[in-house]
């Protein structure tokens, strides 16, 4: 029987609504803003990590085979 009956909600005040809507919108501005700095930063570590494995692979064809020697029959 209760579930029919309407819910009585008191509106707000129209300042209350836009306090609301300015503290959303520099809620969704600041995560946007923290978002971006998180991915720039790791595509900064990804670029550097990338060139280090470039390096060690560069040094890593440089150095003699070990294992060649003892593949040889």
């Amino acid at each position: 029987m209760s579930q029919h009956l309407p819910h009585i909600l008191p509106g707000l005040p129209p300042q209350v609504e836009e306090g609301f809507a300015a503290y959303q919108t520099t809620k969704q501005f600041y995560h946007e803003v923290q978002t971006r700095l998180e991915f720039q930063r790791y595509c900064e570590w990804y670029s550097v990590t990338a060139e280090q494995n470039r390096q060690d692979l560069k040094k890593m064809r440089g150095e003699v085979n070990i294992l060649r020697w003892f593949r040889r029959s």
